[in-house]
């Protein structure tokens, strides 16, 4: 009978204890500086690729692991540095998910590098999915794509919502509706090369939280990109379509497949901040005084970080779950996947506003970052699916019913 353990091997160890220290030395401390500053840490996301966090090689050997646990680990260790500065450095990771998902390995070797740039002059990369009119309801998708046979050329026409990344982007990964009449059937990803003509984005929306991070509407106005750009080819999108109006049952669309990939790898995400706001209140309790004595002494503080620790190893089992089943292909019968997101984000909420509420009047301000974590932290309710969605997603598994 094969042994069974939930121990990291050895590689697994030296990677967490690696991008823990660049966490702990390079991004905690510019942390607060890059949030008030609301812009995009770049000399940071340079560092990261000096010595190897950021680029496809990274990726690659994370992706490289059976196990499926090195990506959630590297990324619960840096967002426990700083969510903000994180999502700047992985940010690129969702666009190179849906290129990796959907393109063939030409487009791949084509346009990961200039997802990421080079160490002298890094570059970052944008996923496009949410629109105005069509967050959640991706079938509701207005952007479209019409195909220029005389040119072989794609031509975009839209606007995309809340781009991680939007305009400062080398590349641009699109989703489109080729045939709206076959809803999210019908969409298609497309790379927007760098440079391309008439895509344009608003200045970086201001936000509650992970303000280092750039976020911005994008503008898609007759954008022509060659036919290559079209993620998969456009045979085997002609063989999707034909097969999606003969009412065969089809594979998830461009952006859900995207978001299957990377659900489990942004509950990690949220399980760095709930980890931060946890060990910094747990350092607090045992060394702020009342009435003559730690307030950790105290039961009711005790307890509550009892349950702080208890749900965050709880939501690190189900993301944990979740990426081996996506890195050994089992599908995801349950909804593993939306589980972990849905328990890690909801455990990041509430952690994050429980170690406010232990430190007080102190946990207010600005001099703890607690109250920047517990900002940070609602986003994982919210992208990538909210919590509503995530649970819709598990109960349709669950119950083979489409639930609406």
């Amino acid at each position: 009978m094969a042994d069974f353990s939930l121990d990291l091997n050895e590689e697994q160890r030296d990677l967490r204890d690696w991008v823990h220290g660049f966490a702990a030395e390079v991004v905690r401390p510019a942390a607060a500086e890059w949030d008030a500053r609301e812009e995009t840490p770049w000399p940071i996301i340079q560092e990261a690729a000096k010595v190897g966090l950021y680029g496809f090689e990274f990726l690659a050997t994370c992706w490289s692991d059976p196990s499926g646990l090195s990506l959630p680990i590297a990324s619960e260790e840096l967002f426990w540095g700083d969510a903000g500065i994180g999502l700047s450095i992985f940010g690129t990771t969702l666009a190179v998910a849906a290129i990796y998902g959907a393109g063939t390995p030409d487009q791949l070797v084509e346009w990961v590098p200039p997802c990421f740039g080079t160490v002298d002059e890094p570059a970052v990369a944008a996923f496009c999915t949410s629109e105005p009119e069509a967050g959640s309801d991706v079938g509701a998708m207005r952007t479209r794509a019409t195909y220029d046979e005389a040119t072989d050329e794609w031509v975009l026409r839209g606007q995309k919502a809340y781009a991680t990344n939007g305009g400062i982007a080398g590349v641009h990964v699109v989703t489109a509706s080729v045939a709206p009449e076959l809803g999210s059937r019908g969409q298609a990803a497309f790379v927007v090369p760098p440079g391309t003509a008439g895509l344009t984005a608003t200045r970086k929306l201001r936000k509650l939280g992970l303000r280092a991070s750039h976020t911005a509407d994008v503008f898609l106005d007759d954008v022509r990109v060659p036919g290559r750009c079209l993620l998969g080819g456009r045979e085997a999108l002609l063989e999707r379509l034909d097969r999606a109006r003969s009412g065969q049952r089809a594979a998830s669309q461009a952006a859900m497949r995207t978001f299957e990939l990377s659900r489990p790898t942004v509950g990690a995400q949220a399980l760095g901040v709930a980890r931060a706001a946890y060990e910094y209140a747990l350092g607090y309790a045992k060394e702020r005084v009342q009435f003559g004595r730690p307030i950790i002494e105290n039961q009711a503080v005790a307890f509550a970080l009892a349950d702080m620790r208890t749900e965050i190893d709880a939501a690190r089992l189900l993301v944990w779950r979740a990426s081996w089943m996506g890195r050994n292909n089992r599908p995801f019968a349950a909804g593993e996947g939306s589980m972990s997101k849905l328990k890690a984000g909801e455990v990041a909420v509430a952690v994050t506003e429980k170690a406010v509420q232990l430190l007080g009047g102190a946990g207010f301000l600005r001099d703890h970052p607690v109250e920047r974590w517990y900002r940070d932290a609602k986003i994982y309710t919210i992208f990538e699916g909210t919590s509503e969605i995530q649970r819709l997603v598990i109960s349709r598994a669950i119950s083979g019913i489409q639930i609406r």
